[in-house]
């Protein structure tokens, strides 16, 4: 919900759109004129039909006037997203009849060619005087502008419309595809509210569609780019979160993890409302020390989620049950929440509203994102994945819940890179490495950060194996493990058996 905003529903018309009523404050105000813009396959034409519809179902007439499209093309897109144009909306054609060979087709249907921009008005007032609508959409300017042919003309054409509308106390939307002039901003200053939409194509992957509220007269809104798709039932709008306008009172205690040792190296655990960083190369085992959290927090009683955006679903229930971790039974109870993300197909806004889901609406209290360097891949830049980030943990630490990111670094032994940078971000770091010792490769652990209390500064090292991951005791005996070659001062009692480790 925009902060500060109040929602009186008597005066805004809903725009029927998932997520564009929040940003715009509860919908359009009632009796003004609106302008959505955007290039075309932005998805005007079907938020259009949206807001039409969503009008009908209240019982408010509707009427789409189209300079562009047939009524068939219309009904047809409306179809393809499981929509059907009710009764109660009206379309009027002002398209050229290219395809009709009856002269006396009872339509208003006018060759562009000799359609006058003052016939093109009265026909449009014509319609709306049969109609009596409380919504109107006019699609779209571009052809009254080329039809204007001047700015003056069509600025005052746009006047007239909107004062004619504003006495009929309807709420009209004005559709501009932006193909006769981008940088002629008439409509702009006369409008009560512009609605832009974008699409964006990046290098790899689905193009990426988002919207901004322009200008919206005295009226709260929620600014900046928002992120939405068309999909089949219309167009979904995720709102940019803000985790300033979330705030949820919570019991802080520890949350831990089920293993004495690691619980010990932690301080107590974890505490609730946090967020924790696994940070390692590959096969170090972040996955398995998130799910050790995950399996914990169920059997206490509490839900949990896991968006992995790197492993198939199939190849993780398969590991996590060799070393005794059955997911499967945790998804059939409903307990856990597991899903698998492309990142070539989503957006971040996107991601951030299915977590929200889960932690809204299933109150999950343990949220794990697998891997950083996945949900990177969905971020057009890395500053874009900073900010996202920070505003994500927010969000979730005002909840009180428990997040856990994985970052995958570079490289094996001695100085290891990330792609991204985000331990300042988290709460606490839990540092993963590998490490030769006594003629094997072996693991070691060790919380580098925690800001929620003391933690063990010391170094354990870690196995995996079928019954799950243990710790041993602090390697005292070491120099330079963090390092991947250490220097054995101390005596190997403290060493742990790995004969039988198996790979994470």
């Amino acid at each position: 919900m925009v902060e500060g905003v109040e929602m009186v529903g008597a005066l805004k018309a809903r725009t029927g759109v998932s997520g564009l009523d929040d940003i715009l404050g509860g919908g359009l105000s009632k009796g003004h004129v609106f302008l959505l813009e955007g290039n075309p396959g932005t998805g005007k034409t079907t938020i259009a039909l949206q807001f039409l519809c969503d009008g009908a179902e209240d019982g408010e007439r509707g009427l789409y006037i189209t300079l562009s499209e047939t009524d068939t093309e219309l009904r047809e897109g409306a179809n393809s997203h499981g929509m059907e144009i009710p009764g109660l909306i009206d379309v009027f054609e002002l398209v050229p009849p290219e395809s009709l060979l009856d002269a006396e087709h009872q339509q208003s249907l006018l060759y562009s060619a000799d359609l006058e921009l003052g016939e093109t008005t009265k026909l449009i007032f014509e319609a709306f005087e049969r109609v009596k609508p409380a919504r109107v959409v006019l699609d779209s300017l571009s052809e009254i502008r080329l039809l204007a042919q001047s700015s003056l003309r069509y600025r005052r054409q746009i006047l007239a419309l909107k004062h004619y509308f504003a006495r009929q106390g309807a709420t009209v939307l004005l559709l501009d595809d932006l193909t006769a002039d981008v940088l002629d901003k008439t409509v702009h200053s006369v409008v009560h509210g512009v609605i832009h939409l974008e699409e964006l194509a990046p290098d790899y992957g689905a193009e990426r569609r988002r919207l901004r509220i322009v200008k919206y007269r005295g009226q709260a809104y929620r600014g900046g780019y928002h992120d939405f798709t068309i999909r089949t039932g219309g167009v979904a709008v995720f709102p940019r979160l803000r985790a300033n306008e979330h705030f949820t009172t919570y019991d802080r205690h520890q949350a831990r993890s089920g293993i004495a040792e690691l619980d010990a190296l932690l301080g107590g655990g974890i505490e609730q409302g946090s967020s924790t960083l696994v940070l390692g190369p590959a096969g170090t085992g972040k996955t398995i020390f998130t799910m050790q959290f995950v399996a914990a927090a169920i059997a206490r009683g509490e839900k949990a989620a896991f968006f992995g955006f790197d492993e198939e679903l199939g190849l993780l229930s398969n590991r996590m049950r060799g070393i005794g971790i059955d997911i499967d039974a945790m998804r059939e109870s409903g307990m856990l929440h597991i899903e698998q993300l492309d990142a070539a197909e989503l957006s971040p806004g996107e991601f951030a509203h299915r977590v929200r889901e889960r932690v809204d609406i299933a109150q999950a209290k343990t949220i794990v994102i697998d891997s950083i360097n996945g949900y990177q891949a969905a971020m057009p830049q890395e500053n874009a994945l900073i900010l996202h980030i920070h505003e994500l943990l927010q969000y979730l630490n005002r909840q009180g819940a428990n997040t856990f990111l994985t970052v995958s670094q570079h490289g094996l032994f001695g100085d290891m890179k990330s792609p991204v940078d985000v331990t300042y971000l988290a709460d606490s770091v839990i540092l993963l490495r590998y490490f030769e010792a006594m003629g094997k490769v072996r693991r070691a652990v060790s919380v580098v950060k925690k800001r929620t209390g003391r933690h063990e500064t010391t170094i354990r090292e870690y196995n995996i194996g079928e019954v799950g991951l243990v710790l041993g005791d602090p390697l005292a005996g070491f120099q330079g493990v963090l390092r991947g070659i250490p220097h054995f001062v101390g005596e190997q009692k403290n060493m742990l058996d790995i004969g039988g480790n198996s790979d994470s």
